[in-house]
């Protein structure tokens, strides 16, 4: 997913039907997929069925799997990036977490001749936080954010009290109490540390400076985390000339922070000013519950694959995409293609069919029709003999 989308003056033009990808982009062919499967073609090893739905042929070894789909506009991700894609070989090679040495930053006891990531660090998690409150309105459920999360990772996923931001006038505030504070330097006030921001009088609107909030999480991240991830509904930016930031993550300090602000479908955004924003009428609360949800969790998995040495994708249709705009965003698929299932599955040992199974619990109870479809399909290919 794009860290950011930025405010540019471009020329109108009108009937554009074609929207080449990006100077040096190669479109992956039949047989790179393969090879950056790190099986079949080249490699003398049969493709497991769990990566495939079909026998290997060179006219179509992938069915379940869509190819990346050709830009639409010219902020599309690959038509504005030349990406060289990760190939699962290459992950292996540049994942810290699979090295035999202890991750930089880690308190946890380390077993080194471990194979899988909870293997490695046997009593490590990660976190999922609120930053600042989030009440009815948002609906937003971090229970729901957090059982998706586990269900697709199969790690162990935790929470803690919600990191506190508190709005004065135009300003707004880290909240640090004494009741969060473990270190002998903690104070028995309360602190606030103001945020850099900025804020629109005439609509209300607040934006939060992205840096700000890393540096907060980084104080605050438990010894035990594999890594922090904070979502917040404030809309947020990196510069000055940011329209936005979607979010950032410091991977090297275990740390990331992630706005929920323009995942809601009742809502569109100005693509000019930062601070406007239009009501679109006819979505229920269900409708925008369900929406929210979906979008929410593809953002929460795809940004901790990120910190898990995961790339952006570049062979299939896939959760790990690139993408310059929402849009682009919304229309990815929740699944994982063949590289990045094989990725994730080296690194956290699961059983493919059982995490299918575990996906579509989830997906039929928040009626994800599409989702609980392809998970449905696939786990009956997965089974039959």
């Amino acid at each position: 997913m794009s860290a950011s989308a930025k405010s540019k003056k471009t020329k109108k033009v009108k009937n554009v039907r074609y929207v080449p990808y990006a100077r040096g982009f190669k479109i992956p062919t039949k047989k790179d997929q393969v090879l950056a499967l790190g099986l079949g073609v080249g490699n003398k090893l049969p493709i497991p069925k769990e990566y495939t739905d079909t026998t290997f042929s060179d006219v179509n070894p992938f069915t379940f799997f869509n190819n990346i789909q050709q830009p639409t506009s010219i902020d599309d991700w690959l038509a504005q990036y030349n990406e060289e894609g990760q190939t699962y070989s290459q992950y292996l090679k540049q994942c810290p977490w699979l090295s035999p040495r202890k991750v930089k930053g880690m308190h946890d006891n380390f077993v080194s001749s471990a194979k899988t990531l909870s293997g490695k660090y046997p009593g490590s998690k990660i976190y999922i936080v609120p930053v600042g409150e989030f009440n009815e309105e948002d609906y937003i459920s971090f229970s729901n954010l957090l059982d998706y999360s586990k269900r697709f990772l199969c790690l162990p996923i935790a929470t803690l009290p919600h990191f506190k931001l508190q709005q004065n006038g135009d300003k707004l505030y880290w909240v640090d109490e004494p009741s969060t504070k473990t270190t002998v330097r903690s104070s028995p006030r309360t602190r606030l540390t103001e945020l850099t921001s900025r804020f629109h009088t005439n609509t209300g609107n607040f934006q939060v400076q992205i840096s700000p909030l890393l540096t907060k999480l980084r104080q605050n991240i438990p010894r035990d985390a594999f890594c922090l991830i904070g979502l917040t509904r404030h809309d947020l930016y990196a510069d000055e000339s940011d329209l936005f930031v979607a979010g950032m993550a410091a991977g090297n300090h275990g740390v990331a922070v992630f706005s929920l602000n323009r995942y809601d479908p009742s809502f569109s955004f100005s693509t000019e000013f930062w601070y406007q924003r239009y009501k679109v009428p006819g979505y229920t609360a269900e409708e925008r519950r369900h929406l929210i949800l979906q979008r929410s969790c593809k953002l929460v998995v795809h940004e901790i694959c990120h910190i898990l040495g995961l790339d952006h994708c570049i062979f299939f249709d896939c959760c790990m995409n690139g993408s310059g705009h929402l849009a682009e965003d919304f229309r990815q698929p929740m699944h994982l293609c063949p590289v990045d299932l094989r990725k994730l599955q080296t690194l956290c040992g699961f059983n493919t069919v059982k995490r299918y199974e575990q996906l579509l619990e989830f997906y039929k109870k928040f009626k994800m029709e599409s989702e609980t479809d392809w998970v449905e399909r696939r786990i009956a290919y997965l089974k039959q003999k």
